[in-house]
């Protein structure tokens, strides 16, 4: 049955192939000129390449439909944007300017020498002009900016420093854990003693936002150009400083992409070619490469034209399709070598499109399946991604079979002539395999067929031998025991989640100022905002009320809550007025009645949405303490969520959500890693059923089932001890892992099963002599098109080489020594005598081997 389903779906389009082989090999220069035409016609779209850019850090970063952007939407209408400015109060990140400042010698800040220079700074900021003042441009409060707490302490007098009594981190109702860092504290008080570092933030209006933008690079520019401080060290950051570096960080990834087509086209070169100056296969290697990039220019302007926005991650697409197209090429050019010389042109190409067609078909199918299983993900980056490359992919296959077979087919009319590869002069032919510059078209006579490649002769001699003697089988396994082990461990050590940072180039002034946030400013987290948005809570019920005080208890009591810092609660500071005021607050006319008066005359006139003599919302807040790391923060995240769940399952329920700016990032840790294995399992099953259609045997199945988590524990084990967290990016390899992964070990498990050798060592053998050295060319060349993505200064483009490099070293690894290795414990594993067509001239028989990307088919006349 299995070996019915696999005829009927390979011999019709194996049949369709000869014939359009014998088309194009009749006429190449019409599909060599069509195909140009359309590459060029399509990769106009390239004009609309700056305009179609999505570069927005959190529109490609964060789940598209994250709980914290419903979560802002509530806070933004429940509490629109007062006049009066309030940091805590923000429901985005705001538009400022900062600046971290440290000693020299991280020796004490709080010195006065330092303070005059910290104060100088200050200045220089403040009288900066880039057509408006720092004073226009402001957020302001009671009509003055925004000051720094810190020099409003010591009112701008750096000798008041030393003698000042600085509590911390509260001091006289002015939260400092944000302003202060590295600090010491006297063992006795509160007050401090010594600390390594200042911060100083500069808020702007943000209605102001062209205005804005002028400012805020005017203080980049003055920052980068300043000269070190007489005792201080200053980091700056501004909020438009990570979108700047991440567009930045795209246009140094232009020059990696010329050199990596150079080194495509030199390895294709180098791994066809041949002594003989008739028989090399230069030209055709070289135009192999042109045509994935062709695949690029017209897959990329088809959707520029379409309107598909164009985000950072895809700049890394053109480096894997110019290594994974290339693939392609080396099937098509091993079952051409395989074709007999004295054949017509078209006859050759017939009969390569017959074995190579179906192949390389297959080997779209599956990988475009797998960019697509990618759409899934919420993250726009990764969906911008998937569609680019696999359309790509698909434009590749188109050129393969047309522009490629072409350029074969030209190719092969001048080896007819006999002429050379370079001059196209005709020279003598040559005797032998080789041969030299002034003779060429060696073949071998007794089957009128090229000589076979050096590398074959390795494998089919040599490697084959080796692998199936016991001790080597023995060392195998021991091997991948070991594999196996630092991979499961390397899974439990994973961090979550993309860090901002990373955005950044090496060295950037950006990753300077979140190496100091992180190391001083690590103490507390975010003030977290709690919002009651149940219009109906009856605030002035004791009930209700007591039900909110447990729930708050609840919060205060979480590890990441900071005990020592009480609620930023209006509802507890009313009470309070009414009660020093005489009134009954337990009433709801009385409580209505004088909120109003307490709301403008307290700080607290944001907090609630207090209208038409109903309080639509009310939020309070709690601070957070040592978030140091991503972990913390996916910790942070849930305990504060799932508090808020509780809260809602009181006797009486307290409706509320949690809130801030952060979260919005945050946001990643819920989704990333249930959704790469959502993503992971239905690419698996959906390519466990391509295997048991192509592969006729259900246990071999099984073991390309298992070659693909194999891989997959593997990548995912190394990448983090390869310090990768698993994040939008690295998300996408391991989708795109599990194709590359079934490319190899399911073309192995099928030659495996198909031989008709008669014992499991005879079977090992013969698979690896037809598919070792196509596993080899098309892994070096796909590692050639990322490789140097390992010299770029923006984790994202170092990750995806990482990533790339370890998914295409394990399948390899596993396609040539693993799984052969351990398909010879299965005697079981083998293809049913009986259902093997009978043929009268066994030279013809015709094994069908379907090739998964990197490996061609396998049978007597294409090995």
């Amino acid at each position: 049955m299995a070996k019915c389903k696999t005829d009927c779906m390979e011999r019709p389009l194996s049949l369709a192939f000869e014939k359009l082989g014998r088309v194009v090999g009749r006429h190449p220069c019409v599909f060599l000129l069509l195909a140009l035409y359309v590459a060029t016609a399509l990769g106009a779209g390239f004009i609309f390449l700056q305009e179609r850019e999505a570069n927005d850090i959190e529109d490609q970063f964060t789940p598209v439909n994250g709980p914290a952007k419903l979560e802002r939407a509530i806070v933004v209408e429940n509490f629109p944007q007062s006049e009066e400015f309030s940091q805590l109060r923000l429901s985005s990140e705001g538009t400022y300017a900062s600046l971290i400042i440290t000693g020299l010698q991280r020796e004490n800040i709080l010195s006065e020498a330092a303070f005059n220079d910290i104060i100088e700074l200050d200045r220089q900021v403040k009288s900066m002009t880039t057509g408006n003042a720092f004073e226009n441009l402001c957020a302001k409060t009671k009509g003055r900016c925004m000051s720094n707490a810190i020099l409003d302490i010591i009112s701008y007098n750096a000798t008041k420093i030393v003698s000042s009594n600085i509590t911390y981190p509260m001091n006289n109702d002015m939260f400092l854990g944000i302003t202060i860092g590295g600090v010491e504290l006297n063992p006795d008080s509160s007050e401090l003693t010594s600390a390594k570092a200042v911060r100083l933030l500069y808020f702007l209006d943000e209605k102001k936002t062209r205005e804005n933008l002028h400012w805020l690079d005017g203080f980049l520019k003055l920052l980068s150009n300043s000269t070190e401080q007489k005792t201080v060290h200053v980091s700056y950051f501004t909020s438009i400083s990570r979108q700047n570096e991440l567009e930045t960080n795209s246009d140094s990834i232009i020059p990696l992409f010329s050199v990596t087509y150079v080194l495509a086209i030199t390895i294709s070169i180098l791994s066809c070619l041949r002594l003989d100056c008739v028989r090399t296969k230069v030209w055709v290697a070289a135009f192999g490469v042109v045509s994935a990039g062709m695949a690029v220019l017209a897959s990329f302007g088809l959707l520029l034209f379409c309107g598909m926005p164009f985000a950072m991650t895809v700049e890394t697409a053109p480096f894997l399709i110019l290594g994974v197209g290339v693939d392609d090429m080396f099937i098509m050019i091993s079952c051409w070598q395989k074709t007999e010389v004295h054949k017509a042109v078209e006859l050759r190409l017939a009969e390569t499109y017959k074995e190579a067609g179906v192949s390389i078909t297959i080997t779209t199918l599956t990988d475009v399946l797998a960019f697509y299983i990618g759409l899934m993900t919420p993250f726009r980056s990764v969906q911008s991604f998937c569609m680019y490359t696999s359309t790509a992919l698909l434009f590749c296959y188109i050129f393969n079979i047309t522009f490629f077979g072409a350029c074969l087919a030209l190719n092969g009319r001048r080896e007819k002539g006999n002429r050379h590869w370079l001059t196209c002069m005709k020279v003598p032919e040559a005797t032998g395999d080789g041969g030299g510059c002034c003779v060429g078209g060696a073949y071998d006579k007794n089957t009128h067929k090229e000589f076979e490649m050096p590398m074959d002769s390795f494998f089919k001699n040599y490697y084959g031998p080796f692998l199936t003697r016991v001790w080597v089988k023995a060392l195998v396994c021991l091997v991948y025991a070991g594999y196996l082990a630092v991979s499961i461990y390397g899974c439990f050590q994973m961090q979550e989640g993309l860090d901002v940072k990373n955005l950044a180039a090496d060295g950037s002034y950006v990753g300077s100022y979140y190496d100091k946030e992180d190391e001083f400013f690590s103490a507390f987290g975010p003030n977290v905002m709690l919002v009651i948005k149940n219009e109906d809570f009856q605030y002035w019920n004791p009930t209700a009320r007591k039900s909110l005080d447990l729930c708050l208890e609840k919060f205060q009591n979480l590890t990441v809550a900071d005990s020592g810092i009480s609620t930023f609660s209006w509802l507890s500071e009313y009470m309070q007025y009414g009660q020093n005021a005489g009134f009954n607050l337990d009433n709801e006319t009385q409580f209505k009645s004088h909120l109003t008066a307490f709301l403008t005359q307290s700080v607290f006139g944001q907090d609630i949405n207090f209208t038409n003599n109903q309080i639509h919302a009310s939020r309070m807040f709690i601070q957070t303490v040592n978030i140091r790391t991503a972990i913390d923060e996916k910790n942070m995240l849930n305990a504060f969520r799932e508090t808020a769940e509780k809260c809602g399952k009181l006797q009486t329920p307290v409706d509320l959500i949690v809130y801030h700016p952060a979260f919005v990032y945050f946001d990643q840790f819920a989704v990333i890693v249930s959704n790469t294995i959502q993503n992971i399992v239905v690419a698996t099953c959906a390519m466990l059923v391509i295997s048991l259609l192509l592969i006729p045997n259900p246990l071999c199945s099984l073991w390309v089932t298992f070659a693909i988590a194999s891989v997959i524990v593997g990548v995912a084990g190394f990448m983090a001890l390869w310090d990768v967290s698993l994040d939008a990016v690295s998300m996408i390899i391991l989708v795109i892992c599990i194709g590359f992964s079934v490319d190899f070990s399911a073309h192995i498990s099928y030659a495996f099963v198909s031989s008709e050798k008669s014992s499991a060592n005879e079977k090992a053998m013969d698979a690896i002599n037809k598919l070792g050295y196509p596993i080899i060319q098309g892994a070096v060349s796909t590692i050639a098109g990322v490789v140097v993505l390992a010299a770029a200064k923006s984790y994202i483009f170092r990750t995806f080489f990482k990533i790339m490099f370890l998914v295409i070293l394990f399948g390899a690894v596993h396609g040539i020594i693993f799984i052969p290795v351990f398909l010879t414990f299965l005697g079981t594993c083998s293809k049913n005598k009986k259902n093997l067509p009978e043929l009268s001239d066994t030279s013809e028989r015709r094994v069908i081997a379907v090739v998964i990307q990197n490996v061609w088919c396998a049978n007597p006349d294409c090995p």
